[in-house]
Formats: C-alpha cells, structure tokens, sequence
C-alpha cells in the first residue's frame, strides 16, 4: 500500500458520525423521553412509615440510580480484591 492510501483508510476508519453505539444512544434516548411522556400520573410509595406522591417516572428513575450505586460500589469492591 502506498502512504496515500494508509492515509486515507486512516482517516475514514474511526470518524464517522453514525456509529452503531451513537445510533444505540439516540435509540435508547428516544425510547427515555416516551418513557417520559407516557409515565407522568402521581402514584403513591410507601415505605415503612412514610407515604409520598410522586410522578411514576421519578420513582422509577431514583430506583434505578440506587441499584446503579449498589452496583458500582458491588464491581468496584470486587476488583479491589
């Protein structure tokens, strides 16, 4: 191969602006904001004593973000070892 051409292979090989996981990202947004959109009625949590109104969304979400905490801090001790 010539360097024009190496050159140019180069160039090409990594700049794309849809690569599979962008594509994949703007998918899953997508699909986040109807989730949005079609999950905003108030519903009622209790826990042990307390009762709170809040949109289904926002539950979910910081439910999620728990588990995501305690996930994190679970892989992380693990590497540790």
């Amino acid at each position: 191969m010539s360097p024009k051409d190496t050159a140019s292979t180069a160039k090409s090989g990594g700049s794309s602006a849809f690569t599979p996981a962008r594509i994949g990202m703007l998918v899953l947004f997508v699909l986040l904001l109807v989730f949005i959109f079609e999950n905003t009625r108030h519903v009622k949590i209790r826990m042990i004593i307390p009762e709170v109104s809040m949109p289904l969304y926002l539950a979910l979400l910081i439910t999620a973000v728990i588990g995501g905490i305690c996930g994190g801090y679970f892989v992380a001790r693990r590497g540790r070892r």
